[in-house]
């Protein structure tokens, strides 16, 4: 036996194991709530929108007028948009006066193609599900009731004109918009719960994640994972999303299995909503390599592709998990491939950048806007298509004119000598590299208290 004053003195941490301690983020339902002046929780939307809502939608049953909804194309809007189908009808209100609508790929509900569109269909209520939102014109200038449901940053005052609305944004642990409108819908008729519980379920983890906690403020889900085991809902989700990054972006491939679904398990038969799925991993292995490259800095890293599929959310994810540097904030992927003349960028919060409270939490949007706050010439050519979505999950989409003056102010260097600084703090190369799983959630994105 060795002598005990022959054992070596236990080594003290250095600075990189430290670096490789694994970051802690707090579960999500556990995000600070916001309260009224009484102390009284308000989730997930202030009660006087959520009533008005609940009002808007009882008189579009009872109207027996043509109605558009337009969700989404995730899993999230195409599950919001199926919750207010069912409800609707289960209402009374017949299916042949409801029309569902999807912006052409690269457009949006703002575009005037959409205008056009909803003008030919001339509704009197549209119901906008998981779109986003800012302030601008009314939707169409014929006579009707806009409702915007939605849980994506909005200004004060961001929402089309004399459209009523319902947001989760400012009402932290921010909800889904399935979960949002399954929580207006749910007392509105009596037999729903079966046929829309487990919708929200599936747009909820397209959004926060398989793992997600089903607990308070959530509501108890137990009876719908009882029935829908989470695996099938889980897959469901896969499978739903598919259509929307493939290069073709059938959308209504994905809605017309949703809509007619009575479960998830039946989901998974549907041969085109696989067959997306297999060109959307084909891509994202084919791209998911690329060299990443660094601000001036080092708070934000840029990783360049091109590819006509949307791919380029699912890759920034996967690097804002990966890459290490304690200066990292921000995991921007940059597609130069998905629509002509144009580049689309999807922006993560860096996982070792997740935990950051006070001064030093991470706003992906407000960040981006004070990259451009002494250019007043570029951020208008940008348009109002840059820094959209989540204080968390941004993005935007830009020209490619524009898209090279932005990086010259982030100050994209490829010298070889920062080059591998940057590496050597990150534990990558630039070389190919096997990338973890993909795990595309806003709860992945979400910096929690």
């Amino acid at each position: 036996m060795a002598s005990p004053m022959k054992r070596k003195a236990d080594k003290p941490a250095t600075s990189n194991s430290l670096k490789k301690q694994k970051v802690a983020v707090p579960e999500y339902h556990t995000t600070p709530q916001r309260r009224d002046d009484s102390g009284e929780i308000v989730w997930p939307a202030r009660q006087a929108q959520i009533d008005r809502a609940r009002d808007i939608i009882t008189g579009c049953s009872k109207a027996h007028k043509p109605v558009v909804i337009l969700p989404d194309k995730d899993a999230d809007g195409l599950s919001s948009g199926a919750i207010l189908h069912h409800t609707l009808t289960s209402l009374g209100l017949s299916p042949d006066l409801i029309s569902v609508y999807f912006p052409p790929k690269g457009s949006n509900v703002h575009d005037d193609a959409t205008k056009e569109a909803l003008t030919n269909l001339a509704p009197s209520y549209v119901f906008v599900l998981d779109q986003g939102s800012r302030k601008g014109p009314a939707l169409l200038d014929l006579p009707h009731t806009c409702l915007i449901v939605d849980h994506h940053f909005a200004e004060d005052g961001g929402f089309p004109e004399g459209a009523e609305y319902v947001t989760a944004h400012d009402c932290p642990p921010v909800a889904t918009t399935s979960l949002l409108i399954y929580h207006i819908c749910l007392p509105l008729y009596s037999d729903l719960g079966d046929k829309i519980s487990w919708l929200a379920a599936m747009g909820t983890h397209g959004d926060l994640g398989t793992t997600l906690k089903w607990e308070p403020p959530f509501p108890d889900m137990t009876a719908t994972f009882k029935r829908h085991p989470k695996k099938a809902i889980n897959d469901a989700v896969g499978l739903v999303n598919a259509p929307r990054r493939s290069a073709a972006y059938n959308v209504k491939d994905a809605w017309d299995v949703v809509i007619a679904a009575s479960d998830p398990a039946s989901i998974k038969n549907a041969e085109k909503l696989h067959e997306a799925s297999f060109e959307v991993r084909r891509e994202t292995e084919r791209c998911t390599h690329t060299a990443p490259k660094f601000s001036a800095d080092a708070t934000i890293c840029v990783l360049t592709i091109s590819s006509a599929a949307q791919i380029h959310p699912v890759i920034a994810t996967r690097w804002a998990g990966h890459l290490k540097s304690n200066k990292l904030e921000i995991v921007m992927c940059a597609n130069e491939g998905y629509l002509p003349d144009k580049v689309n960028f999807s922006c993560r919060i860096a996982r070792v950048a997740r935990g950051r409270e006070g001064d030093e939490k991470v706003d992906i949007i407000k960040r981006l806007e004070q990259l451009v706050e002494g250019h007043p010439d570029l951020r208008e050519r940008l348009g109002q298509s840059f820094a959209r979505g989540h204080k968390e999950a941004s993005g935007g989409i830009v020209g490619k004119k524009e898209w090279d003056e932005l990086k010259v102010i982030m100050g994209l260097d490829d010298s070889k000598t920062k080059k591998k600084k940057l590496e050597k703090e990150n534990g990558t190369t630039a070389t190919t590299k096997k990338m973890p799983a993909q795990k595309n959630t806003l709860a992945n994105y979400f910096a929690k208290a």
